[in-house]
């Protein structure tokens, strides 16, 4: 029952299900910054009754609209026209996006209640380093930047709608198609400002399975047939692609990459602010999404330690948005994921553990892979560990600061250091492609760039005295973490560093002060 439901924790597909009803129901319209939202919403209900509402700055500002019924919209746009300035040069796809603009503006005496508008992405680190100071502890300064980085309700249902009106367009060709995202929009791991990964199910066929079943006949459809799926895969994105190019509102910059290992179509979409990467179904990579969904739903220090963790890598330079040989932000939250395996007693259970739990309809083998584990969070029994979030990320930095990286791989399957089945630099098995090195890319010298910016941070934080570092209005804790270290104790870390091994030190110090100079910026930047 729905009663039931909201008071448990809703099982990953849950959320999915009623997330994409919800953006089936929604509108979003660009409106004059002079707008009257009660005016608005007045008109808005004479089509039907308005759940739910927001208002943004993207190039001016718009509003997200969420209707009751489905059947609003169809009224709305009813009574919407097209653009009359330029007859001739439109394209007349009628989408659910719309401009309102008022007919006959009055010179406003009145004082406007100025419209509240939701952020849409996170503050810059300098700024966040100023609120942590004000913490009492580093667990509060930890949650304090969760707050500030995760996704808002608001940034969800705009990423959910993203998707919605893409699924548009597929639709022309393939009735039956839903677009859904992926990773960070849904995984509970997402950062305000990151792209909106989103792919195309053709797999709502299952319902018809059984109804096949009955009548004399076998019956087929007649489709097409290619040679492989990767063709099939390539053609239907490169007209998805063309279509959005050509047709969608707000679409730019679309690049069809359809020779990657994985083909897929990037673009940005103008009206909701996303940059966004449209693939065709990828099983795998929702059951990962699904996973990281469940370990950050079992204890609230899991996405802490992660928002944490990836805050600082991104800041010493560690990780990067370009690719390269730098450490992914997925391979770092399978680190902190491992880690928290390892913790004891274990703040969150093995996939394996997770697998033994599963019933019938959780079983899921994919091309050969065994992708079970337990989707009802209740089954799952809660950790007697205790830990503070403030011993958590010492131990983390002492942890990796110290592991056997030369020998040793990371398991999440079974929650134990392994030994490494092939040479890369850093060894972290796929959960689901037992036969993938998910940070393949990994060089050395990133590496150990890591393990001396871990042991750095170790011994910052076991060094330091919070009382007298709020005296003298120093950064403490968190906050000193997240200050670029070449700055100040550049000496200090060569000292320390001399444990670390002969030749790639001077690179190492080389790359760590030229990323001093940029790390503050691409921080912000993404």
């Amino acid at each position: 029952t729905d009663a039931e439901v909201s008071t448990r924790k809703k099982t990953f597909s849950e959320v999915q299900t009623e997330r994409l009803d919800q953006a089936e129901r929604t509108v979003l319209i660009k409106c004059s910054s002079k707008l009257n939202e009660k005016k608005l919403l007045q008109y808005l209900s004479s089509h039907g009754n308005v759940k739910s509402h927001f208002f943004f700055e993207n190039r001016g500002i718009s509003a997200l609209i969420e209707f009751s019924e489905k059947s609003s919209i169809a009224s709305l746009q009813d009574a919407v026209g097209i653009p009359s300035t330029s007859e001739h040069h439109v394209v007349p796809f009628k989408s659910r996006l719309f401009t309102f603009t008022l007919k006959n503006p009055v010179s406003q005496h009145v004082e406007e209640t100025p419209l509240h508008l939701s952020p849409q992405c996170h503050i810059p680190v300098k700024d966040l380093i100023q609120k942590l100071c004000l913490a009492d502890s580093i667990s509060s300064q930890m949650y304090i930047l969760l707050n500030e980085y995760q996704l808002t309700e608001e940034n969800i249902k705009l990423r959910f709608l993203a998707c919605s009106l893409v699924r548009d367009f597929a639709r022309a060709y393939f009735p039956d198609s839903t677009v859904k995202p992926f990773g960070s929009s849904v995984n509970t791991f997402g950062k305000l400002g990151s792209d909106v990964d989103m792919f195309l199910d053709f797999r709502d066929t299952q319902k018809h399975a059984s109804k096949m079943k009955k009548g004399p006949f076998e019956m087929e459809y007649q489709m097409k047939r290619l040679p492989s799926e990767r063709l099939a895969t390539q053609r239907i994105l490169s007209v998805i692609g063309d279509c959005l190019d050509n047709f969608g509102p707000g679409c730019v910059n679309v690049q069809k990459i359809l020779n990657a290992r994985c083909p897929l179509v990037k673009f940005s979409h103008q009206p909701t602010g996303f940059q966004c990467d449209l693939s065709v179904s990828n099983s795998i990579a929702i059951r990962s999404s699904e996973l990281l969904y469940i370990y950050g739903c079992l204890d609230s220090r899991v996405r802490a330690l992660v928002f944490t963790i990836r805050c600082w890598a991104r800041v010493h330079g560690l990780t990067n948005s370009a690719p390269g040989t730098w450490i992914t932000n997925f391979s770092l939250t399978m680190m902190v994921m491992f880690f928290l395996q390892k913790r004891s007693p274990p703040i969150i259970p093995t996939l394996d553990q997770l697998k033994e739990l599963a019933d019938e309809k959780d079983m899921h083998i994919i091309g050969g892979y065994d992708c079970s584990f337990v989707s009802d969070l209740r089954k799952i029994k809660p950790t007697k560990n205790t830990e503070t979030l403030d011993v958590l990320l010492g131990e983390f930095f002492e942890y990796f600061g110290n592991f056997d990286f030369r020998r040793n791989s990371i398991n999440l399957r079974k929650g134990k250091e392994v030994n490494k089945p092939e040479s890369s630099p850093l060894y972290i098995w796929n959960p689901f492609e037992q036969d993938l090195n998910i940070s393949k890319n990994v060089n050395q010298p990133q590496l150990e760039k890591f393990i001396a910016m871990a042991r750095e941070s170790a011994w910052i934080l076991q060094k330091e005295d919070k009382t007298q570092q709020m005296i003298n209005k120093e950064p403490w804790g968190l906050a000193a973490l997240l200050i670029p270290f070449g700055k100040s104790n550049s000496s200090k870390m060569k000292n320390r560093m001399k444990r670390i091994g002969g030749e790639t030190i001077r690179s190492l110090l080389d790359s760590i002060k030229l990323n001093n100079a940029n790390s503050q910026q691409k921080a912000v930047g993404k």
